[in-house]
């Protein structure tokens, strides 16, 4: 046999033992994958507290709001603990994930647990809790809104692109990254963002129970420390989450050290990790957080690394 014969015949071996291998992992995966991606621990029995983790840039407030509704219906969660570790996010999404504890804490004891960052939106949300429990090194504060529209059109006039708009009016294509924002455009952005600001701040002094004044004198987006926060009224008190968890169950009249549910992902096994079978359906998730962020958002610029 030559030895472009055996060259070949290797190849084909190789590529057969992938497709074998492949094919495998794809069977194998395709019934793990038929266990649920979350495990809801056990809450039978009663006065438990119910730990809720928000975590990341707040993009979607869907799956923050679900827990809220079931630990609230929960006859056995006598209080709720949301863990906030976030530079915050969208403007609407902030908005859903306030008012749902807003609601909450009007049926049981809402206590929220800053982690490393619980700023701009991070903090808007907070507002809703019943208590507000910071770590002395907590990054928090932030108070402001901010847009941001990215500009190519420089970069487009280098590789000769240019794109003709038509619209029903002279807004319709405001934001455009094709091209810079007029002084109009930056008035009327202005307007939008000053309007949302002033519900920021207007809540702020609501749920804090601070002077406007006092308010508007720190709400220029600079971040504090959560002992920074505790003496300006930000917060009620610096603590660990253990010690927001010990709160709760106070507040609740649970007697003793109180446990703790929450809401579990799956760990992912080996081969969750090489031939995860919802691979397309993440990859559209990275899509749409990279490309559908939303226009206004209270979102702190400011991260510790």
């Amino acid at each position: 046999m030559s030895k472009e014969a055996k060259w070949f015949l290797g190849i084909i071996g190789i590529i057969l033992s992938l497709a074998v291998l492949f094919v495998a992992l794809g069977f194998f995966t395709l019934v793990s994958s038929m266990k649920p991606e979350v495990e809801d621990e056990a809450i039978a029995g009663k006065d438990k507290v119910a730990l809720i983790e928000l975590k990341g840039v707040i993009i979607n407030s869907e799956d923050i709001v679900k827990q809220i509704k079931k630990y609230v219906k929960s006859s056995a969660v006598k209080a709720i603990v949301v863990y906030v570790d976030s530079p915050g996010g969208g403007v609407s999404a902030s908005e859903e994930i306030y008012q749902e504890l807003k609601k909450a804490r009007e049926k049981k004891p809402v206590v929220i647990s800053m982690g490393s960052v619980a700023a701009s939106g991070g903090y808007y949300v907070s507002l809703g809790a019943s208590k507000i429990v910071a770590n002395p090194g907590t990054i928090t504060g932030s108070i402001g809104v901010i847009a941001q529209f990215p500009n190519l059109k420089k970069l487009l006039d280098k590789v000769g692109v240019e794109f003709e708009i038509i619209k029903s009016g002279k807004f319709k294509d405001s934001g455009n990254p094709y091209r810079g924002l007029t002084d109009e455009e930056k008035r009327y952005f202005q307007s939008v963002i000053n309007d949302v600001y002033e519900q920021f701040v207007n809540h702020v002094v609501e749920e804090r129970k601070m002077k406007r004044d006092d308010v508007l004198k720190i709400a220029d987006g600079r971040v504090f420390t959560g002992k920074q926060a505790f003496e300006m009224g930000l917060v009620d008190t610096l603590g660990t989450l253990e010690d927001a968890i010990k709160i709760a169950g106070n507040l609740a009249g649970i007697k003793g050290e109180p446990k703790v549910v929450k809401e579990r992902k799956k760990k992912p096994g080996i081969l969750d990790l090489v031939f995860e079978s919802k691979t397309i359906e993440n990859l559209e998730e990275i899509k749409n957080f990279i490309l559908n962020q939303p226009v206004l958002q209270y979102r702190c610029e400011f991260i510790l690394k």
